[in-house]
């Protein structure tokens, strides 16, 4: 620890989704980074193999963000968004939906991935509501599924640990199952063959509720925090064919896997599955500063559109496209287009494929999930101790100089773009010499 800060110094901050006992009995410090890299505050090197926390996608340190924002702070630090704009917010909108697939061509922005999903959830129920649908308001999420931690985030999620702790969540929310299945896809690689046929399980809650009470389905279309969960080829096909029979709007949480985790700029176009709705955060301004941004699609966007003037959508927040972050986010999609990393985790994935299946024979692996730049790797969990080999796995690694991210007894995996295949070989190389450590 940093002789500036001491023991008692860390009990101010109460950390998120950490074990805090744990963590300042013996804390793992960031102090700088750059490239590829963290060091801490004694000067040891990191290689991060999670992008931080799936959000660095360019890399870290990237001068040209730094400087764009320093710029605009000098400039216009703030100005509100609600009956006045600033001139950044509407070029980085128009950038965006540049990007995005379709029609999906307007943009809400946001300070999160979490308030991105519940202004998705709302625009969701508003829309029917506008079309004078208004019975259809039951949201429909997935067991397993990760979408922040709004109160709208967690009740559509499905990880029991996020939920349990806060009672009762919205009314009139139900679930799909997973998709994860080890028994019949375990070391797939890439997109597994089995389990399209998931997918029906919306036909079964479709009649347990009535289409006419359902607003929207949202998934991940490839999930990441809950330990890098696949759809089977065809489930999300098959999803949104039940979405549009039944008149149910199509959300995709992309927070992880938009801007070019996948090797496309957005999973749907990865997928070639055009949802209604694209919920995004993380990589839109490479975590230099928050920011989050929901796409709609025209019809949507429309709707809301053809009532009396005035203010067509009750919603917003006090830094929704603040200037900075704007700055942020334009400056991160030219050093996306101008390197290509939007598409280089497609470049890389079958040197990253290889790499990470190699742990197949390493102690206690059961599977190997893996998609463009992502993987998962689950270990075995000890006996009435779930999640203590991933958060021993996780403390070793640190110790030898690699960043991971777990989830339970989950390694999941999804470095910066710019990784070479070097630094793809000495992190995997890394990560197996630890699980020879780990009875």
């Amino acid at each position: 620890m940093s002789s500036a800060l001491t023991r008692d110094a860390l009990e101010a901050f109460w950390m998120p989704f950490t074990a805090n006992r744990q963590f300042k009995d013996q804390p793992r410090l960031l102090a700088r980074a750059e490239g590829m890299h963290y060091w801490t505050p004694e000067g040891r090197k990191v290689l991060d193999g999670c992008a931080g926390l799936w959000c660095v996608n360019a890399g870290h340190g990237r001068k040209e963000i730094t400087a764009a924002v320093a710029e605009q702070m000098a400039t216009l630090d703030y100005a509100p968004t609600f009956q006045m704009g600033h001139p950044a917010g509407f070029e980085l909108a128009n950038r965006l939906v540049k990007l995005a697939p379709g029609d999906l061509n307007h943009v809400f922005f946001t300070n999160s991935g979490s308030e991105s999903v519940d202004t998705a959830l709302k625009i969701a129920i508003a829309y029917h509501r506008v079309k004078g649908d208004a019975s259809r308001q039951r949201l429909i999420g997935r067991e397993k599924g990760y979408h922040g931690v709004g109160f709208g985030g967690i009740s559509v999620g499905g990880l029991a640990n996020n939920r349990k702790y806060f009672g009762a969540m919205l009314p009139g929310v139900d679930h799909l199952r997973h998709t994860l299945d080890i028994e019949h896809n375990a070391f797939s690689r890439g997109v597994p063959e089995w389990g399209a046929h998931l997918a029906d399980d919306l036909e079964r809650l479709v009649t347990l509720h009535d289409a006419s009470t359902i607003a929207a389905v949202i998934v991940e279309p490839m999930a990441g925090s809950a330990g890098v969960i696949l759809p089977p080829k065809g489930y999300l096909q098959k999803l949104r064919a039940i979405c549009d029979k039944h008149g149910i709007l199509l959300i995709f949480d992309e927070v992880i896997t938009g801007f070019g985790r996948l090797g496309t700029a957005f999973g749907a176009q990865y997928f070639d599955v055009m949802p209604d709705i694209i919920t995004t955060a993380k990589g839109l301004t490479n975590g230099a500063i928050p920011m989050g941004a929901v796409f709609v699609r025209k019809q949507i966007y429309d709707a809301f559109m053809k009532g009396p003037d005035g203010i067509e959508l009750f919603h917003g927040y006090t830094y929704s496209a603040h200037p900075a972050a704007c700055a942020a986010g334009l400056a991160t999609q030219e050093i996306y287009e101008r390197e290509g990393l939007l598409t280089r985790g497609a470049e890389l994935a079958k040197a990253w494929e290889d790499a990470v299946h190699s742990l197949r024979s390493a102690p206690n692996v059961i599977d190997i999930r893996n998609l463009g730049l992502v993987a998962g790797v689950e270990l075995q969990s000890r006996a009435g101790a779930v999640g203590a080999r991933g958060y021993e796995a996780l403390v070793k690694c640190f110790e030898k100089g690699v960043l991971i991210r777990t989830t339970g007894d989950t390694i999941a995996l999804s470095p910066p773009l710019i990784i070479s295949t070097a630094q793809i070989d000495e992190l995997v190389t890394r990560i197996g010499e630890v699980l020879k450590t780990i009875a």
